[in-house]
């Protein structure tokens, strides 16, 4: 299986505007280059005309160029090693690939090795969930059962390990990111608590949750939040990302309909991270 590598030329300023853009049509990974993006999809599912549909629409905002190449799989290690660098989320949690070293400095140390699953804690949205889980959510991780949805690497479900949670389901629809996430769960030596799977909410077998992890895009959680509150107990909390800014309300005005409370909001350059509660 090999992956189609888009190397895109942008202003700055559009380059979360077109990792979700992207993501929306099957790019699983990203890497911020100083000319602008690179962006990788499975060849099967890549389709040029989606691609140039998306340029047609930014082309009188921002110049645009781009090109493809195929990229082999077993390659792919070395173009992430050379662009990933560790990161430290509120001076509490560092992420770092296995070949880096740790930094004693912060409490809590996550090794992901991504290969092409998203969650490194370098895009906005998987930090402020790491940030809400170790610190206004992190008494609520303690004995705790937290379902993770939609898992990517695995970093959040991870999180909810080392944040003293005593069960962790996480689910990817991806098998490569179900293996990565189990691969990662291993790695920070968490594999007892985080079980992984291939699949998706609608054959995740239910049970009640503490809290609930979803850092997915906005038409996702738009359709599945009240699934969502179907593996909550009273009082649970549902922490969603993946979404702008603008979103907000529509996210929170389907989250009230089936009796959720939004308790708390981040944002970070126009992406937002809402915090609800069950009744």
């Amino acid at each position: 299986m090999n992956y189609i590598e888009l190397k895109l030329t942008i202003n700055p300023d559009f380059t979360d505007i077109f990792m979700a853009e992207l993501g929306e049509i099957g790019f699983e990974s990203f890497t911020e280059e100083s000319y602008g993006l690179n962006a990788y999809i499975i060849d099967d599912l890549f389709s040029e005309t989606a691609v140039d549909e998306i340029m047609e629409r930014y082309l009188g905002m921002t110049p645009i160029s781009y090109s493809y190449s195929t990229l082999e799989k077993q390659n792919w290690n070395e173009t992430w090693e050379k662009s990933y660098h560790p990161i430290s989320v509120n001076g509490l949690v560092q992420v770092r690939a296995s070949f880096h070293e740790p930094d004693p400095s912060h409490q809590y140390d996550i090794v992901i090795n991504p290969k092409m699953s998203f969650g490194t804690g370098h895009h906005e949205t998987t930090a402020m969930m790491l940030g809400i889980q170790g610190t206004q959510l992190a008494a609520q991780h303690q004995g705790k059962k937290v379902l993770d949805v939609g898992s990517g690497t695995g970093i959040l479900a991870i999180m909810a390990a080392k944040l003293g949670a005593s069960y962790v389901s996480a689910f990817d629809i991806e098998e490569w990111a179900a293996e990565n996430a189990k691969e990662n769960a291993q790695l920070n030596q968490c594999e007892d608590v985080v079980a992984v799977r291939q699949g998706t909410i609608e054959d995740e077998p239910l049970d009640q949750y503490d809290l609930v992890l979803a850092n997915i895009n906005r038409n996702i959680l738009m359709r599945d939040i009240p699934q969502y509150v179907q593996f909550m107990k009273p009082q649970a909390y549902l922490v969603v990302s993946g979404f702008y800014e603008h979103d907000i309300q529509d996210i929170e005005t389907v989250a009230q309909a089936v009796g959720l409370t939004k308790i708390f909001t981040d944002t970070k350059n126009q992406w937002a991270s809402v915090v609800f509660q069950l009744g």
